[in-house]
């Protein structure tokens, strides 16, 4: 997910551990931190090796070295505005021994995908904003409003991954299960063979989350999976099949 940008270094971060240990991630002390979602996005991106992968908002780089350790041998590019978190996806992308195969790149989502120069993707993912409406939540912290705020609304998001996957490439997204409706039509203009994967923070209470797979003229049927339930009501952090996609013992296929 994207932050929003700065004109400083981020000089205070702390460091997570992801996978059960496989990945060590550095991320901001303050603002916005990767969690769940990040997690989640990329479990569900079985990507092969000679694969690409090209994440638009990559943030600090928390889904991008969490494919890496799951997906071997695959070619990784993110693009992300905050020249600060484009620097520190970098120095993650060292720490975790994959900057031979990963690049990060400086831009914005609005400016299109062609102004990149780039070639597409066999991947095109994100996780972006989750609100384009300021009316719609009490104003975030200054280092959460690019995570939570989409300037040019989601319909820039979608436009972008439309072009940034090559024909019949794969496109994933996690987003907010109310914008489910918004995600399918927007991605519509070209792509189809839709897969949705709901995300229930409990088995009993609506979906809080969808993740949603696109193929670039893709015409199969939507397809309507099991949803992922996150928690239970034993007490337990996660449910057991939460935890193990957590741990990197687990992916969300389609």
């Amino acid at each position: 997910m994207t932050v929003a940008p700065t004109d400083t270094a981020i000089t205070e971060t702390v460091e997570n551990a992801l996978l059960g240990g496989r990945v060590r991630l550095r991320q901001p002390a303050r603002g916005y931190r990767a969690g769940m979602d990040a997690a989640l996005l990329a479990a569900a991106v079985p990507a092969t090796p000679g694969q690409t992968v090209f994440e638009a908002g990559c943030g600090a780089g928390a889904v991008l070295t969490q494919i890496a350790a799951r997906c071997p041998g695959t070619r990784l590019t993110g693009l992300e505005r905050d020249p600060a978190a484009a620097a520190l996806a970098r120095d993650n992308a060292a720490l975790n021994n994959i900057n031979d195969r990963t690049t990060i790149l400086t831009g914005d989502v609005a400016a299109g995908f062609r102004a990149l120069e780039a070639a597409p993707a066999d991947w095109a993912i994100a996780n972006p904003p989750f609100f384009d409406d300021p009316a719609a939540l009490r104003a975030p912290a200054p280092g959460k409003a690019g995570a939570w705020m989409a300037d040019d609304g989601l319909a820039a998001w979608t436009r972008f991954l439309l072009k940034a996957v090559r024909e019949n490439g794969r496109i994933v997204m996690i987003h907010r299960a109310d914008r489910l409706a918004d995600i399918l039509a927007l991605l519509g203009a070209g792509a189809g063979a839709f897969a949705i994967r709901p995300v229930q923070p409990f088995a009993d209470e609506p979906a809080k989350r969808v993740l949603v797979l696109a193929i670039k003229t893709g015409k199969a049927p939507l397809r309507l999976l099991p949803a992922l339930v996150l928690h239970d009501r034993t007490g337990a952090k996660h449910t057991p099949e939460a935890e193990a996609i957590l741990r990197g013992e687990a992916a969300l296929g389609w």
